[in-house]
Protein backbone atom coordinates (compact mmCIF):
# COMPACT_ATOMS: atom_id res chain seq x y z
CA UNK A 1 0.00 0.00 0.00
CA UNK A 2 1.30 2.85 -0.82
CA UNK A 3 0.52 6.53 0.88
CA UNK A 4 -0.40 9.59 -0.52
CA UNK A 5 2.88 12.45 -0.54
CA UNK A 6 1.91 15.87 0.42
CA UNK A 7 2.89 18.32 -1.50
CA UNK A 8 5.47 21.48 0.49
CA UNK A 9 4.21 25.03 -0.49
CA UNK A 10 6.97 27.69 0.53
CA UNK A 11 4.83 29.91 2.43
CA UNK A 12 6.29 33.67 3.31
CA UNK A 13 5.55 34.65 6.64
CA UNK A 14 4.16 37.75 7.51
CA UNK A 15 6.03 39.60 9.69
CA UNK A 16 5.48 40.54 13.47
CA UNK A 17 4.91 44.05 12.56
CA UNK A 18 2.29 44.11 9.71
CA UNK A 19 -1.11 46.39 10.19
CA UNK A 20 -4.30 46.06 8.75
CA UNK A 21 -2.81 49.18 6.66
CA UNK A 22 0.38 46.88 5.29
CA UNK A 23 -1.29 44.05 4.68
CA UNK A 24 -2.49 44.19 1.25
CA UNK A 25 1.23 45.39 0.78
CA UNK A 26 2.48 41.99 1.87
CA UNK A 27 -0.51 39.90 0.42
CA UNK A 28 0.69 42.07 -2.85
CA UNK A 29 4.21 40.77 -2.86
CA UNK A 30 3.96 37.59 -1.27
CA UNK A 31 1.90 36.33 -4.55
CA UNK A 32 4.23 34.55 -6.73
CA UNK A 33 2.68 34.78 -10.31
CA UNK A 34 2.71 38.31 -10.72
CA UNK A 35 5.01 41.03 -11.74
CA UNK A 36 5.52 44.23 -9.60
CA UNK A 37 3.17 46.76 -10.15
CA UNK A 38 5.56 49.70 -9.29
CA UNK A 39 3.67 52.50 -8.99
CA UNK A 40 0.69 50.25 -7.47
CA UNK A 41 3.11 49.29 -4.39
CA UNK A 42 4.45 52.44 -4.18
CA UNK A 43 1.07 53.83 -3.90
CA UNK A 44 -0.33 51.11 -1.02
CA UNK A 45 2.72 51.98 1.00
CA UNK A 46 2.16 56.36 0.52
CA UNK A 47 -1.58 55.19 1.81
CA UNK A 48 -0.48 52.89 4.93
CA UNK A 49 2.34 55.42 6.15
CA UNK A 50 0.01 58.07 5.36
CA UNK A 51 2.71 60.02 2.93
CA UNK A 52 2.57 62.35 0.22
CA UNK A 53 5.83 61.53 -1.87
CA UNK A 54 7.98 58.75 -3.05
CA UNK A 55 10.37 56.68 -4.64
CA UNK A 56 11.26 53.65 -5.48
CA UNK A 57 14.72 52.58 -7.38
CA UNK A 58 16.40 49.04 -7.83
CA UNK A 59 20.18 48.67 -8.08
CA UNK A 60 21.86 47.48 -11.30
CA UNK A 61 24.01 45.10 -10.42
CA UNK A 62 26.28 45.71 -12.94
CA UNK A 63 26.69 49.30 -12.61
CA UNK A 64 26.11 49.55 -8.95
CA UNK A 65 23.63 52.82 -9.92
CA UNK A 66 19.87 53.11 -8.51
CA UNK A 67 17.45 53.15 -10.92
CA UNK A 68 14.08 54.90 -10.52
CA UNK A 69 10.97 52.16 -10.94
CA UNK A 70 8.37 54.23 -9.38
CA UNK A 71 7.81 57.49 -8.13
CA UNK A 72 4.87 59.92 -6.38
CA UNK A 73 4.16 63.64 -5.29
CA UNK A 74 7.77 64.22 -7.21
CA UNK A 75 7.76 67.49 -9.47
CA UNK A 76 8.84 66.36 -12.91
CA UNK A 77 11.32 69.02 -13.35
CA UNK A 78 13.12 67.25 -10.54
CA UNK A 79 12.51 63.90 -12.25
CA UNK A 80 16.40 64.01 -14.46
CA UNK A 81 18.14 64.33 -10.35
CA UNK A 82 16.69 61.40 -9.44
CA UNK A 83 16.71 58.92 -12.74
CA UNK A 84 20.21 57.40 -12.16
CA UNK A 85 21.34 57.52 -8.46
CA UNK A 86 25.02 56.77 -7.60
CA UNK A 87 25.37 55.02 -4.07
CA UNK A 88 26.40 58.03 -1.14
CA UNK A 89 24.05 60.29 -3.27
CA UNK A 90 21.37 61.78 -1.54
CA UNK A 91 19.44 60.11 1.38
CA UNK A 92 18.82 56.92 -1.44
CA UNK A 93 22.43 56.44 -2.69
CA UNK A 94 23.56 56.77 1.75
CA UNK A 95 20.67 54.37 2.61
CA UNK A 96 22.29 52.04 0.31
CA UNK A 97 25.56 53.12 1.28
CA UNK A 98 24.72 52.18 4.34
CA UNK A 99 22.46 49.69 4.01
CA UNK A 100 20.52 51.22 6.97
CA UNK A 101 17.30 53.62 7.03
CA UNK A 102 18.17 57.21 6.45
CA UNK A 103 15.81 60.00 8.05
CA UNK A 104 15.35 63.44 7.95
CA UNK A 105 12.70 64.70 10.85
CA UNK A 106 12.16 67.79 8.76
CA UNK A 107 14.10 67.97 5.18
CA UNK A 108 13.48 71.77 4.63
CA UNK A 109 15.86 72.56 7.64
CA UNK A 110 18.03 69.61 6.94
CA UNK A 111 22.34 70.43 7.45
CA UNK A 112 23.52 67.21 7.93
CA UNK A 113 24.26 67.48 3.79
CA UNK A 114 22.80 63.83 3.70
CA UNK A 115 19.90 65.13 1.17
CA UNK A 116 20.49 66.48 -1.95
CA UNK A 117 19.93 71.08 -2.10
CA UNK A 118 17.16 70.14 -5.01
CA UNK A 119 15.38 67.51 -2.32
CA UNK A 120 13.86 70.53 -0.55
CA UNK A 121 12.26 71.35 -3.72
CA UNK A 122 9.85 68.62 -3.08
CA UNK A 123 8.43 70.59 0.04
CA UNK A 124 8.64 67.70 2.00
CA UNK A 125 9.57 67.85 5.44
CA UNK A 126 9.66 64.00 7.86
CA UNK A 127 11.14 61.45 5.14
CA UNK A 128 12.75 58.03 5.70
CA UNK A 129 14.72 55.82 2.82
CA UNK A 130 14.96 52.69 3.72
CA UNK A 131 17.69 50.07 1.45
CA UNK A 132 15.61 46.90 -0.38
CA UNK A 133 18.10 43.77 1.86
CA UNK A 134 17.52 40.58 1.04
CA UNK A 135 20.19 37.94 2.93
CA UNK A 136 22.86 41.04 3.42
CA UNK A 137 22.24 42.03 -0.24
CA UNK A 138 21.02 45.11 -1.45
CA UNK A 139 18.72 45.25 -4.53
CA UNK A 140 17.41 48.96 -4.30
CA UNK A 141 15.91 51.72 -1.79
CA UNK A 142 12.49 52.72 -0.76
CA UNK A 143 12.18 56.49 0.13
CA UNK A 144 8.62 58.02 1.62
CA UNK A 145 7.85 60.95 2.95
CA UNK A 146 5.18 63.78 4.97
CA UNK A 147 4.66 66.95 4.10
CA UNK A 148 5.21 67.59 8.21
CA UNK A 149 8.14 67.16 10.25
CA UNK A 150 7.91 63.82 11.36
CA UNK A 151 10.04 61.22 12.72
CA UNK A 152 9.19 57.49 11.82
CA UNK A 153 9.12 55.28 15.20
CA UNK A 154 11.22 52.20 15.35
CA UNK A 155 8.05 50.21 14.57
CA UNK A 156 7.36 51.77 11.33
CA UNK A 157 11.43 51.72 10.17
CA UNK A 158 11.05 47.95 10.82
CA UNK A 159 8.14 47.64 9.01
CA UNK A 160 9.51 49.60 6.09
CA UNK A 161 12.81 47.40 6.59
CA UNK A 162 10.17 43.87 5.79
CA UNK A 163 8.47 45.62 2.87
CA UNK A 164 11.67 46.34 1.44
CA UNK A 165 12.98 43.01 2.32
CA UNK A 166 9.37 41.17 0.86
CA UNK A 167 10.32 43.68 -2.28
CA UNK A 168 14.00 42.29 -2.94
CA UNK A 169 12.67 38.28 -2.60
CA UNK A 170 10.31 39.76 -5.31
CA UNK A 171 13.05 41.09 -7.25
CA UNK A 172 15.15 37.86 -6.76
CA UNK A 173 12.14 35.65 -7.60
Amino acid sequence: MTLPTASIVHLTPFPATMTSDTKPIFETLADEGSAIDWNGLLTEILAAFDCSTGTIHTLNQDSQLLHLKAYQGIPEFLLPKMTVIPIGKGMAGVAAERKRPVQICNLQTDELGVARPSAKETKVKGSITVPLMLNGRLHGTLGIAKPASYEFTPQEEETLMEIGEAISRKIVS
